[in-house]
């Protein structure tokens, strides 16, 4: 019974810590943290274009993103208005003819990684961390309902 007083405790004292850290200056963008200082993604549009059959192939514009971090287990702060954290969803891209792209069908539709998001603040900001390590390379974070990309490189 002592332990399980001691257990409310704690979590209570923990669930009414404030959010004391780096606040992303823009809404609606997903800002990787590191440490105590925040890169903003790159926003960017992909372009959907018709393949063979029903494969799909999203592109972005460019070889590698501006936005560059080491860390293979990146987390990311998103001050969220319209954007829906629980939307987003973070898959691989790979790099073909200078631009990166994402080729998806019906029998192989795009899988995408495990990411976890935590609401920090009660006026909209939100912790967004990868749930397994990323190898090098190109990454982005989309919306399901758009062709809307939050591009980064892991390097």
């Amino acid at each position: 019974m002592r332990v399980l007083a001691v257990f409310l405790m704690i979590a209570s004292a923990a669930w009414g810590q404030k959010y004391t850290g780096p606040r992303p200056p823009k809404a609606d963008l997903p800002y990787l943290k590191h440490a105590e200082n925040l890169l903003a993604t790159e926003a960017s549009e992909a372009k959907e274009e018709k393949g063979k059959k029903d494969d799909i192939t999203y592109a972005i514009a460019g070889a590698a993103s501006t936005a560059k971090t080491p860390l293979a287990s990146p987390i990311f702060l998103l001050l969220s208005e319209k954007l829906l954290p629980d939307n987003l969803q973070l898959f691989r891209l790979e790099t073909r003819n200078g631009r990166r792209e994402l080729a998806v069908s019906p029998k192989k539709p795009g899988k995408p990684i495990r990411v976890t998001v935590t609401k920090l603040s009660s006026d909209g900001l939100y912790r967004i961390e990868v749930g397994d390590s990323l190898e090098a390379g190109e990454y982005s974070l989309s919306p399901t309902d758009s062709n809307q990309v939050f591009c980064f490189q892991v390097f």
